[in-house]
């Protein structure tokens, strides 16, 4: 079966980086395949510091957005990770198999463990294999991934040839479906990608942003001293970084993008962009807010999406645990 699972972390409403890069890309994959997961990764989450009424929140304005977005429980699976106790369970025993060398060398530890005072909690360092059991659990067969995730979808790869060579041929080798748009950068500093945990709130755009919190943060957005719109993401990453925005939030090319923007200098291009992307999340805006005001709907479609969840990864994880010698 080709199976597709892909997952989100509950950070509240995603922002625009979220939406071009992996939201739009499940929309379109629903559409295509008959077998799709989609899940909120709320154990992910505890990876770092969490209130628990935050998370709790965190998890429907998440469901909500995506939902808003035009994911279709009807097309996919759509549930909340820690409904379904088997991702845990596989993770401990894909942990058993994995070496401790080989999750030092990930560059997420690397990074987020500087947060932590450079000791890191023992789920940061593993959640790379929970992420494993997460695609294996479900025997999916393809992984839509941004680059930055690249190096833990060859470890759940790893891991799933590891298995199969110990307890012979189970899982499939899932393949990443990698994402077509360009990464999205901080409106503040083009050198990073957009991030929701960005201390400059003027970086990164949400896609519940009101019109004008969206025009305020283009127009701060940091160029160059050149006025003409050019693409060269090198040695103009700011620009850069508009005109990619401007294409995918259009569905145009960007040559068709630069040909619209012909005579403007930069300034006045900054409201363009502005412009489209408030058109862009105008409809999505609206569907969120109803979405959020009925909370026992948003509880219900996880629940639901769980019990599906629940259903497919059953007998796979019972057959797992006969291959270990559980049973």
């Amino acid at each position: 079966v080709d199976r597709i699972f892909s997952g989100i972390q509950p950070t509240g409403t995603p922002h625009l980086g979220n939406y071009l890069g992996a939201i739009q890309n499940w929309v379109n994959l629903q559409e295509k395949c008959s077998s799709v997961l989609y899940s909120i990764m709320d154990m992910h989450s505890l990876t770092m510091p969490k209130e628990p009424a935050v998370l709790r929140q965190n998890i429907l304005d998440t469901t909500a957005a995506i939902l808003a977005c035009g994911i279709d429980p009807k097309k996919c699976f759509l549930f909340r990770q820690s409904l379904v106790p088997e991702h845990a369970e596989l993770a401990w025993i894909l942990g058993c198999l994995t070496n401790v060398p080989r999750l030092l060398r990930l560059p997420q530890w690397k990074m987020k463990r500087a947060s932590q005072n450079r000791e890191g909690t023992v789920g940061l360092l593993t959640y790379p294999v929970l992420q494993a059991a997460d695609i294996l659990l479900y025997k999916s067969t393809r992984v839509p991934v941004g680059e930055d995730q690249v190096l833990h979808l060859e470890l759940a790869q790893d891991i799933a040839q590891q298995f199969n060579k110990k307890y012979g041929e189970f899982f499939p080798v899932p393949k990443a479906i990698l994402s077509t748009t360009k990464k999205i950068k901080s409106l503040r500093d083009p050198a990073v990608k957009m991030s929701k945990s960005d201390p400059q709130k003027l970086a990164t755009v949400n896609i519940a942003d009101s019109p004008d919190e969206i025009v305020l943060k283009f127009r701060k957005a940091v160029t160059d001293f050149t006025s003409e719109v050019t693409y060269d993401p090198t040695a103009r990453p700011g620009v850069s970084n508009l005109v990619s925005i401007h294409a995918a939030v259009t569905g145009l090319s960007i040559k068709e993008v630069l040909h619209q923007a012909t005579g403007l200098d930069t300034a006045h291009y900054k409201m363009v962009v502005a412009e489209s992307v408030i058109q862009k999340f105008a409809p999505i805006r609206n569907e969120i807010k109803k979405l959020q005001e009925d909370k026992s709907h948003l509880i219900k479609v996880l629940e639901d999406g769980a019990e599906k969840a629940k259903e497919l990864a059953a007998p796979i994880y019972q057959e797992i645990r006969r291959l270990v010698g559980f049973q």
